[in-house]
Formats: structure tokens, C-alpha cells, sequence
């Protein structure tokens, strides 16, 4: 049996949750053995959306492809970019006319992947069917390839386990983000489709769903609108390691994993096992070094929005 293997990291958030995936994707894609690498990077931008710059830096991280959910449309300069960018996803099931693309099929050492962005309407925006919209786009890339990877993007836990169950054996992989908390119910169903409800967040911990808890409480406390700044402590990285069988797409296991990161301890032996000889460097992406400076603004937060996350 051959096996394609796909990390999948999720959410990032914030500069810290840039750093953590600059410096660990590419020791978790030699320590897995992993063939592709889809991330969540909706809300990279100071917790608040992701902008161009942003996004095309991702990649240098050792990221395949990147998906979004609810937030990507909080930087307005993305807007363009999605037009041009089929690797950055929004979600599929916004109406006909909206820019962007909602899934895209890749291919990796002849091996294609579908990889689906999808969002809840539970407690979210009012826009097309989430579960029509997975009919439409399965019954086109089922053409092509077998192995298909759905980011379900939602709040409710009901709407995503009904999306596992609407899809079972038709998809090889359906993971939920957006609450920014991980669950512990991942697992693979006997038709082999590899599930988890939420893969959690890459960045800060210390923190509520990444923002500096302060202003959060306060919001809660008194109900008045308050400026989120992202947190900056316990910093980790989460996502799940899913093994798919290349020649009928089922999923064959799936590891949910969570790794701690400090910029200023870190070696990606720590990862891998494997010492870097002395005159070795490893090469990271120039924004996310020890003592670099952001160049945009998205580090001065973002006004109050209605959605939790």
C-alpha cells in the first residue's frame, strides 16, 4: 500500500503563530514523512485576516496550501490577491460572484489532491449551503482524484459532525477549525473518511482564542466594544498528521499532534531528533527571526467584531 501523508496546521494566529510555523513546518514535514501541507491562515494577520504579503511568505514556511474561513475578508487589499491566488482558499460556499476560489486540485509526485474550504452557517453568516455546495464540488474533482481534504470552517460542533456523516466514504479527510480549541475525537470511520471536530490554533495560548485577555473580558464583563491586540505567550502549534491510501483515497490513520515553541530555545532537532551539524544554518523566512520588526499594521489589532472568533 502506498501512503500520501498531509499535515494539516491550524489556525495561525498572529505574529506568534507566523513565528511557530516559520521555524517547526519543516522539521514536522521531515519527522512525519509528510507529502503536503495545508494551513489555515485566516486569521495570520494580528488575529484579523491575512494580507498578501502574508500569505506568499506562508509558503516559504514549507506550506502546500493554504485555506481561511469567516476573517478572510477582514484586510481588504486580500480582496485582489484572491482573484490571482487559487492556493489561498475562501470558503466555497459563498454566493456566485464573490472573488476567490473554494477548492483546488494539486499535484505532488503524480499523486493529485483536492483540497475544499468550507463554512458553517451556525451562529455565522447567512451564505449558501455549506453541504450543496460539497455535492457540487465532489461530484467535479471525484473526476480527477480520489484523495479529498475538507477544511470545514464553523462554530457548531453539530454542523460539523453532520458534515462527516453527509460525506462519509465520499471524502478522504474532513477537519474542523475556527473555534481555535482542540478537540480530542479524532478518528477515522469504517468507510475511511478521517475526522476531527476542531484542530485548534497555532499561536499564542495564554491568551482567549489567541487575544490578549483583557480587553476579551471586558468585552464579556460589560458589553462595550473593545480593541483586540493578539497575545504573544505559550506559544504552540497544532494540527493533525492524516495518512491516505494513494490508490482509493480512504484515510488510514489520523494523529492529532500540539508541539510548544519558544523562539528563543528552539532547534528543529527538537522535532526531528536529528543534530544539524555546527556549520550548518538553518534558513528561516527573514519576518518571522528572533528580534524582527513588523513592517505592517496588523500588530496594532482590530476593532470589535461580532463573531467570538
Amino acid at each position: 500500500m502506498s501512503v500520501f501523508t498531509i499535515l494539516f496546521v491550524s489556525d495561525l494566529c498572529g505574529k506568534a503563530g507566523r513565528q511557530a510555523a516559520a521555524h517547526m513546518i519543516k522539521p514536522l514535514r521531515e519527522k512525519y514523512k509528510v507529502d503536503y501541507v495545508i494551513c489555515n491562515v485566516e486569521n495570520a494577520a494580528g488575529g484579523f485576516g491575512v494580507t498578501p504579503e502574508m500569505s506568499r511568505k506562508a509558503f516559504s514556511y514549507g506550506i502546500d496550501m493554504q485555506t481561511s474561513g469567516n476573517h478572510i475578508w477582514d484586510r481588504y487589499d486580500i480582496v485582489h490577491h484572491l482573484k490571482t491566488n487559487p492556493k489561498l482558499l475562501r470558503p466555497a460556499n459563498y454566493p456566485n460572484g464573490v472573488p476567490g476560489f473554494g477548492y483546488y486540485i494539486d499535484e505532488i509526485d503524480d499523486v493529485k489532491i483536492a483540497t475544499i474550504n468550507l463554512m458553517g452557517r451556525t451562529y455565522m453568516k447567512d451564505i449558501d449551503c455549506p453541504f450543496i455546495t460539497a455535492d457540487r464540488i465532489i461530484s467535479h474533482v471525484s473526476q480527477e482524484t480520489n484523495l479529498i481534504f475538507i477544511d470545514m470552517h464553523a462554530e457548531a460542533t453539530s454542523e460539523k459532525q453532520a458534515m462527516l456523516y453527509y460525506l462519509d466514504g465520499d471524502v478522504s479527510a474532513i477537519v474542523g477549525t475556527h473555534t481555535h480549541i482542540q478537540t480530542a475525537d479524532e478518528y477515522v470511520t469504517p468507510n475511511g473518511t478521517a475526522y476531527i471536530t476542531d484542530v485548534g490554533m497555532t499561536g499564542p495560548y495564554d491568551s482567549i482564542i489567541g487575544m490578549e485577555k483583557e480587553p476579551s473580558l471586558q468585552r464579556f464583563i460589560t458589553g462595550m466594544p473593545k480593541r483586540f491586540t493578539t497575545a504573544t505567550d505559550d506559544v504552540r502549534l497544532a494540527g493533525v498528521v492524516i495518512q491516505i491510501d494513494r490508490e482509493n483515497g480512504n484515510a488510514i490513520s489520523i494523529e492529532r499532534i500540539m508541539y510548544n515553541f519558544d523562539i528563543d530555545t528552539f532547534k528543529p532537532e527538537d522535532i526531528t531528533g536529528i543534530k544539524k551539524e555546527e556549520n550548518e544554518t538553518e534558513i528561516v523566512p527573514g519576518e518571522e527571526e528572533q528580534g524582527s520588526q513588523d513592517t505592517t499594521e496588523e500588530e496594532q489589532g482590530s476593532p470589535d467584531v461580532t463573531e467570538e472568533e
